[in-house]
Parts: C-alpha cells; sequence; structure tokens
C-alpha cells in the first residue's frame, strides 16, 4: 500500500511539474499607457492561455532604452517567441538583433522594424486607414475643405504609414492642409497642440488625428474654445468609439487591437510548433461614424 502510495504521489509530481513547464511567450508592449496597447496586452494573453504558454508582459514605457533593456532580460528567461510592439521602427532593430543573436523568432505587432530579422509582422493596412479617414472629412465637407493632421510619434512604421495615406487623401480631394504636427500619440500632448493650432489657424474645418488619444485631446482643445471642428481619430478604442456614438468625435478608423495581440500569439505557436508563417498578415480596418 505504502508503494502504491509512493507511485501514485511520484507521478502526481510528475504531472505537477508538466503543467507548470510551459512554453515562454514574450509580449514587448510600447506603452502600456495608451487603451489601445492595453486592449492589444489583454487578447494576447486570453489566446495564450488558450493555447497553454506563458505570455510575459514587459512595457518599454516608451522608451528605446527600456525597450532594450527588456528585450535583454526576456532572453535569460528562455522565451520561445519574441512579440514586440516598437517603440520606435528605427531604433527596435537594436532589440531585434539581441533575439536574433539568441535566436528567438521575432514577430513585429502594430509597428514594424527598420532592422533586424522578423518572421512576420501583424498589423491594420495604416496606409489604407489614414486615406480612409482623409475620404471620409472630403465626403463630408467636400473637397478644398480646411484640415490640420496631428501625427504621432516621429520614426513609428504606423505614424509614418497613417500619415502617408491620408496625405493621398490630401491631393485626391484638394484639401487644404493648414498644419501637420506631432502629438505623439499621446492625449495631453494633443489636447496642447491642438490649443495653440487653434490661435493661428482660426478657419480650420476638420482634424485628423492619428490616434484616439489624440483625438479626444483634440476635442478637449476644440471645445474649450468653443469651435465646432470634425475630428476623425484612428484605432477604435473604447473610449474613441464612446465619443463618436455620443456626437463628439465625426469619426474613428477602427482597428482590432485583440486580434492583433491574438494573431500575435497564434503566430508565435505556429512558428514554436515548426510551421511557416506569412511575412505579413493584415488585420482588418473600418471606419466608425455616427
Amino acid at each position: 500500500m505504502k508503494k502504491l502510495t509512493l507511485l501514485a504521489a511520484t507521478l502526481g509530481l510528475a504531472f505537477s511539474s508538466q503543467a507548470i513547464a510551459k512554453d515562454v511567450i514574450a509580449l514587448e508592449v510600447s506603452t502600456l499607457n495608451n487603451p489601445f496597447f492595453v486592449t492589444l496586452k489583454d487578447g494576447a494573453e486570453q489566446k495564450a492561455k488558450a493555447l497553454g504558454y506563458d505570455l510575459i508582459v514587459l512595457d518599454s514605457q516608451n522608451d528605446p532604452a527600456k525597450e532594450l533593456a527588456n528585450v535583454e532580460d526576456v532572453m535569460q528567461r528562455g522565451a520561445k517567441v519574441l512579440l514586440i510592439n516598437p517603440t520606435d521602427s528605427q531604433a527596435v532593430g537594436n532589440a531585434v538583433r539581441i533575439a536574433n543573436k539568441h535566436n528567438v523568432p521575432v514577430i513585429t505587432l502594430d509597428r514594424g522594424a527598420n532592422q533586424g530579422d522578423v518572421v512576420s509582422h501583424i498589423a491594420s493596412d495604416n496606409t489604407a486607414g489614414g486615406k480612409l479617414a482623409g475620404d471620409f472629412i472630403a465626403k463630408k465637407l467636400g473637397n478644398g475643405a480646411k484640415v490640420i493632421q496631428l501625427e504621432g510619434i516621429a520614426g513609428t512604421s504606423a505614424a509614418r504609414e497613417r500619415g502617408a495615406g491620408f496625405a493621398k487623401a490630401v491631393q485626391a480631394h484638394n484639401l487644404t492642409l493648414l498644419a501637420s504636427q506631432p502629438a505623439d500619440f499621446d492625449r495631453t500632448k494633443g489636447l496642447n497642440v491642438m490649443e495653440n493650432l487653434l490661435t493661428s489657424k482660426k478657419d480650420v474645418q476638420a482634424v485628423f488625428a492619428q490616434n484616439d488619444e489624440m483625438a479626444l485631446g483634440a476635442l478637449r482643445a476644440a471645445m474649450a474654445a468653443g469651435k465646432p471642428i470634425m475630428i476623425v481619430g484612428f484605432d477604435g478604442t473604447e473610449e474613441g468609439i464612446k465619443a463618436v456614438k455620443h456626437g463628439k468625435l465625426a469619426a474613428t478608423v477602427a482597428q482590432q487591437p485583440a486580434l492583433i495581440g491574438e494573431l500575435g500569439v497564434a503566430t508565435a505557436d505556429k512558428i514554436i510548433k515548426g510551421q511557416t508563417v506569412p511575412a505579413t498578415i493584415p488585420v482588418p480596418l473600418e471606419i466608425i461614424s455616427e
């Protein structure tokens, strides 16, 4: 009887150890001080749990140096795949090369990497989204409308691509671009930049903000100035969509951050299992308006 008990205990310990020894996937996020990336993280965590992976989440706090330090740290923690949402598409090359050196496959999310070897890039078509926003403004206000653009973080692929798409719409509809200034995807900066622009560009009719955080900041500035300006955001965050439904923002180009996170983990799972994955995985988007 004692032998059976000992055997059962040994088997229980073995099964327990097997359950604990999960493969590790690392998720490096540019910032968790942005609802879009929090939703992306949540989607990744749910998928990792469903597939039985241990997901380590790291916050770069929009600092390339911290991003690099985090990646160096996670390489020592046995990550099988690195999912990374870059702080800067150029600077992230250093972090990608660290993973390359450790033979850890890299998947970029939402923003691309200009350097280093990346197995797959998962993102919305930011260029198409920027044009979608410009087309919407032209449809509502007509060709030649006077617009301002609030840009995201310089050097990120998302800011560059959204701006390029919007530029196509500006040209196609002969929109008058009064100003295009960075506000770093940040709500407070969006508010401050918009306040300054409203003093010199008083005839502005519409604003395209490259994310909902800046759009909500611009909204506060416009409301404080008592100016009825059409504002279009990007990302389709919960708060952004709520502002659209309440008639405060005119529209938001909706991404699916949770799906980006889910696809990141699902793609990592395929890589771990030795399967081939696409170099680019597009995530659908749409414009949400009243």
